[in-house]
C-alpha cells in the first residue's frame, strides 16, 4: 500500500469523527472502502499517536468518538506573549495560500487566535506588516478559488475513485475530456495542481486546477502507484520528467546574485578565471528551466545540452524581432 494512502485514510477518519457525534467501525469502513480490521488498526494507531479517541456503547452498539475539544491542552502550554504574537503575525506569511482549499481553515484558525488577544494587542500587531511583509510570487491565480472542483478532487483522492473532467489545455488551446485517477493535490508557483494517472495514456500527468472546466466523481476505484514525497523534485517548476545535466555560464555581473540562492538541490557552482561562474543542474529540460534562463537575458548562456541552447537562442531572436 502506498505510504500516503494510509495517512489520507486516517486523516479521513479524524475528519469523520470530528464532523459526527459518534461513528461505528462499520460506518468508517464503508466510507473509506477498507475492512473493519484495517479501521481498528487505524484507530489504534491514532490513539497511540495521542489523538483523544474513545469508544462508548449505546443501545448495545459500540460507537467511536473524537473529543470535541481535542486540543484543549493547548490552554495549559502557556504561550508566551512573543509566541502568541509570532503566530498572529504569521497571518501575513500564509496569505499566499489564497485560492487553496486551506484558505477558509487558515482564516478561521487566525480568527480564533485573534479572539485571544486584547483589542490593543491586535491593533499593535496589525501594524507589523508595515515593518515586515510577505509578497506572493508573480503569477498567482487571479480567478476565484475552484472550491467545488477542489472538494471533489480531494474526495476522489481520499476514496481512490476515478473522476471524469473537462480540461482546457494550455498547449493545444482547446478543451478535452479525461478520465483521471487523482493521486495528490499540490500548491506551487501561485497555483493549485492535481497529479494523477490518465488510464487512456497509461502515464502520470499534471493538471492545473484553475483550467478544469468541470469534474465529476465516478464509482470506479483505482489502486494508486507510489509517488515520491516531492512529485516535482526534478523540475524548477511544477513538471515531471527525466532529469538531465544542464550547464549554464553566468556573467560576472550576475554571478554573486546567482551564487547567493539555491535554485535547485542538485546545483553545483564552479568559479571561472574571468569571475563568471558555471552553474550545473540535474533537472528536467522543461519550460520552467527555459523561462529561468531567459529571465537572465544576455547575462546567461547555456553551454549544454546543445538542443536547449538552440531553443534559448531561437526564443531570444523571436523576442528581438518584436522590437525590430
Amino acid at each position: 500500500m502506498p505510504r500516503n494512502a494510509e495517512v489520507i485514510r486516517q486523516w479521513t477518519i479524524l475528519k469523520d469523527l470530528e464532523a459526527s457525534r459518534r461513528v461505528t467501525i462499520d460506518d468508517l469502513a464503508s466510507r473509506t472502502g477498507v475492512t473493519t480490521r484495517t479501521i481498528r488498526r487505524d484507530l489504534e494507531a491514532l490513539q497511540t499517536a495521542g489523538f483523544p479517541l474513545y469508544d462508548e456503547t449505546h443501545d448495545g452498539k459500540k460507537y467511536w468518538t473524537l473529543e470535541q475539544k481535542a486540543f484543549r491542552r493547548l490552554d495549559d502550554t502557556g504561550f508566551t506573549l512573543a509566541e502568541l504574537s509570532a503566530l498572529y503575525f504569521s497571518r501575513t506569511l500564509v496569505e499566499c495560500l489564497a485560492g487553496t482549499p486551506f484558505q477558509l481553515d487558515v482564516r478561521s484558525a487566525f480568527d480564533k487566535l485573534s479572539a485571544a488577544l486584547t483589542p490593543g494587542m491586535r491593533g499593535f500587531l496589525d501594524r507589523m506588516p508595515l515593518v515586515m511583509q510577505a509578497k506572493p510570487d508573480p503569477g498567482a491565480q487571479a480567478t476565484e478559488p475552484r472550491t467545488k472542483e477542489v472538494a471533489l478532487l480531494v474526495e476522489a483522492t481520499i476514496q481512490q475513485r476515478r473522476v471524469t473532467m473537462r480540461y482546457h489545455s494550455f498547449s493545444s488551446n482547446r478543451e478535452k475530456s479525461y478520465v483521471l485517477e487523482p493521486y495528490r493535490l499540490l500548491f506551487g508557483q501561485g497555483g493549485l495542481y492535481v497529479i494523477g494517472m490518465v488510464p487512456e495514456y497509461g502515464e502520470l500527468r499534471t493538471f492545473a486546477v484553475d483550467r478544469i472546466e468541470q469534474v465529476s466523481l465516478t464509482e470506479e476505484r483505482f489502486e494508486p502507484l507510489e509517488l515520491p514525497d516531492d512529485a516535482f523534485a526534478h523540475s524548477l517548476g511544477v513538471n515531471q520528467g527525466t532529469p538531465e545535466k544542464i550547464e549554464i555560464l553566468i556573467a560576472p555581473k550576475l554571478a554573486r546574485y546567482v551564487r547567493e540562492r539555491i535554485w535547485h538541490p542538485s546545483q553545483t557552482i564552479a568559479d571561472r578565471p574571468d569571475d563568471s561562474i558555471l552553474v550545473t543542474l540535474n533537472v528536467v529540460n522543461d519550460w520552467a528551466l527555459k523561462s529561468w534562463v531567459l529571465g537572465f537575458g544576455g547575462l546567461a548562456r547555456v553551454l549544454s545540452p546543445e538542443p536547449l541552447a538552440a531553443e534559448i537562442s531561437a526564443e531570444l531572436r523571436a523576442a528581438l524581432d518584436q522590437y525590430t
